[in-house]
């Protein structure tokens, strides 16, 4: 056939009959390219942004590789860097999914516009209401929950029973708290907000700052020392830190977790203040598809024991039971059933209320 051609045509007609075949591949992949639809299959890649730096989330990416041969590339950071780095790169974004911690910052990536809305059953079947996002923005994969810590050779856990009791006059310099502003404290006032009311609130903001027994400084983990060191004789403090603390081996870790015991607040009313882990697909995944298969992969059963005992938490899927020693050993609690998404929109207000207050 191409003797055929060439006799009948010559090079020089050949040649341009190919430049122009050429030429016309050439224009449907560059036609292809500016759409969102690939040419051919999309690559089996998902780009995940995340703020979680957990060994045991190792297995749970590699697992979901197997299950699906969907391979993921990661970029670890903070969250503050990486939802603005997110919106920096706008619809050129090679992002995913974002996976950070706290309604608080899920909220924040929210207002920034960095989410799109996932409808998916099985994510609403498996996440209660409270832990997800009502529009599909976000999804909580984890829970924890925010206790109250004391000094067990200095107050009787009969004398706190409640959020509430911490602006006791009573305990006036026997308060030690990380900074009003993070996050964690945010979002715990946010759950007051959406109890008491604003006035409420700023009463409790108010008597809370003025019993506190130094000015707030570093984390959770830095309260429950001071505690045990005397600084201090109760804290305000995430559960996984406690936890930590419990599985860790070093004799000043389990001299600490002697020391200081925790309360479950406000179990004779509305229940303990309940925060998530969590994400959701980004506005401009260019894999939208292998995103909401990971954000349904993070409710199977195994990948919910992965993620939650990664960071000592319990998973969002209420029927699973998480064999997590340390987490065990705090026992069960009333949960707020309020919806966090309450708690995230409350955060500003919750901030000025805080300013107001002097509680820095």
């Amino acid at each position: 056939m191409f003797n055929d051609l060439w006799n009948k045509f010559g090079l020089p007609a050949l040649l341009t009959l190919t430049a122009k075949v050429f030429g016309l591949l050439l224009g449907a992949m560059a036609f292809v390219a500016g759409t969102s639809q690939p040419a051919f299959a999309q690559e089996k890649t998902l780009n995940l942004y995340s703020a979680r730096h957990y060994q045991t989330d190792e297995a749970l990416y590699t697992n979901f590789t197997k299950a699906t041969g969907i391979k993921i590339n990661r970029i670890e950071g903070g969250e503050d860097a990486l939802m603005e780095r997110i919106r920096n790169e706008g619809p050129n974004s090679p992002a995913d999914v974002l996976i950070t911690v706290d309604v608080g910052r899920l909220w924040r990536a929210e207002a920034m516009g960095l989410f799109a809305p996932v409808k998916s059953k099985l994510l609403e079947s498996r996440i209660p209401a409270n832990y997800r996002d009502p529009n599909g923005n976000w999804f909580g994969f984890s829970t924890r929950a925010r206790i109250i810590a004391y000094n067990k050779n200095k107050i009787q856990p009969s004398e706190l029973k409640s959020y509430e009791d911490l602006a006791d006059p009573r305990f006036k310099g026997k308060i030690c708290t990380r900074s009003a502003s993070h996050v964690y404290n945010l979002s715990l006032m946010g759950s007051i907000i959406g109890a008491l009311g604003e006035q409420k609130a700023e009463a409790w903001a108010k008597s809370v700052a003025a019993n506190l027994a130094r000015a707030p400084k570093g984390g959770d983990t830095d309260q429950l020392r001071a505690v045990a060191a005397g600084e201090c004789d109760i804290a305000i403090s995430n559960t996984y830190y406690y936890a930590r603390l419990l599985r860790w081996d070093k004799p000043e870790d389990k001299k600490v977790t002697e020391t200081v015991g925790v309360i479950w607040p406000n179990q004779n009313n509305r229940g303990t203040h309940v925060n998530i882990s969590g994400g959701g697909m980004l506005r401009y995944a260019p894999h939208k598809e292998a995103a909401v298969k990971f954000l349904e992969y993070l409710v199977s059963n195994d990948a919910q024991l992965y993620f939650a005992d990664g960071n000592n938490e319990w998973p969002v899927v209420t029927s699973l039971t998480n064999n997590n020693p340390a987490l065990k050993a705090l026992g069960s609690f009333k949960a707020d059933p309020l919806n966090i998404a309450v708690i995230g929109k409350n955060q500003p207000l919750a901030q000025k209320i805080f300013d107001r207050v002097g509680y820095k």
